[in-house]
């Protein structure tokens, strides 16, 4: 098998202050965890079934946390490893994570990673990038769903498109990350509707999204299904569409929700996962972690957490992988253009 070729990030202009801080939060991250690193090594070997570490880039809680939990149980519940443990490196959208794998020497370290790391290195010009590690599967999608409060005037994908598209700023949306600010920027592109003229309140996290929405802070939603869509059920928020190619399957609620593409909108971005190696390993080494994810995503418990969190799974790998990450890069990179970031 032949590792994916190396995808070139596109250039963008950032203020040297930003990267030389992220830089330094790398640094002291990197020496930080060094020591875990090589205790692990030390105690238990290198081999992908003695001793696996998976690397979660974020702090504990999160949709990155979750999915290395979730992957360790599995594995340890079916006795795919021998030891496997989690370690959260948190910071900078990811990016910190990315750096520490970049630089780890032996391959049994997997680290989960996607359209978040890609959309803070573009949007920070950060110094370590997801093209600086080695491209293992990808693993699933996790899906946006629009949303507003139960008692909104808009009862459909077009009473919203109508009344932000006669005015811009007076349709206020609101979502839980970088992800979901993504999400309004190509639906706004896709109506026509000029992205500078739109009106968007950042939220540190679904909860926060939630709450803008229901104290009259902010009109309408783009965010994660798994966070958005229990309000829908607590009939505390009504969901207007799913950002997906098609319908999700589930309840019949959940299979009632129209896609957007549906609605006549054409937007499918999709916040993906998967398993990312440090750049040192082998083509041989490469393959036994491929072998180790098909097999743990095989598992009862697995399965059971994907329909749990209501992602999808979106199996992808090699140089057909390689390709789809330089092409969701490119994508952000041109929203990001359009929200002029």
């Amino acid at each position: 098998m032949s590792q994916p070729q190396a995808v070139q990030s596109p250039e963008r202009p950032r203020t040297r202050r930003i990267g030389t801080a992220i830089f330094a939060v790398l640094a002291a991250a990197v020496i930080g965890v060094a020591s875990f690193f090589s205790i692990q090594s030390a105690s238990g070997g290198t081999d992908v079934r003695g001793n696996l570490t998976l690397i979660a880039p974020a702090a504990a809680g999160g949709g990155w946390d979750t999915f290395q939990r979730e992957l360790q149980q599995a594995m340890r519940t079916n006795g795919l490893v021998n030891n496997v443990q989690v370690v959260n490196v948190p910071g900078a959208g990811g990016t910190i994570g990315v750096g520490v794998l970049s630089q780890q020497p032996e391959a049994n370290n997997l680290m989960v990673g996607g359209s978040g790391q890609i959309t803070a290195q573009i949007q920070f010009d950060t110094p370590s990038r997801i093209q600086d590690v080695t491209p293992v599967a990808k693993v699933l999608e996790e899906y946006d769903i629009v949303a507003v409060p139960a008692d909104s005037p808009f009862e459909s994908m077009d009473d919203i498109i109508a009344a932000w598209t006669q005015d811009p700023r007076g349709v206020a949306w609101t979502g839980g990350g970088s992800f979901d600010q993504l999400v309004m920027t190509d639906i706004a592109l896709d109506a026509g509707i000029p992205v500078a003229d739109t009106t968007y309140i950042p939220s540190d996290g679904g909860g926060e999204a939630i709450q803008a929405l229901l104290n009259g802070t902010a009109d309408v939603t783009a965010g994660g299904f798994a966070d958005i869509y229990p309000q829908v059920e607590s009939g505390r928020l009504r969901v207007l569409g799913v950002v997906a190619e098609e319908r999700l399957s589930g309840t019949p609620e959940i299979e009632a929700i129209p896609t957007l593409v549906e609605q006549g909108i054409d937007v499918t971005i999709t916040n993906w996962r998967a398993l990312f190696a440090p750049p040192s390993a082998t083509d041989e080494e490469i393959d036994q972690l491929q072998e180790l994810v098909a097999e743990t995503v095989a598992t009862p418990e697995w399965q059971a957490t994907v329909e749990r969190n209501y992602w999808r799974e979106a199996p992808l790998q090699d140089e057909e992988f390689g390709q789809y990450i330089q092409d969701e890069t490119d994508r952000i990179a041109t929203l990001f253009e359009e929200m002029g970031q």
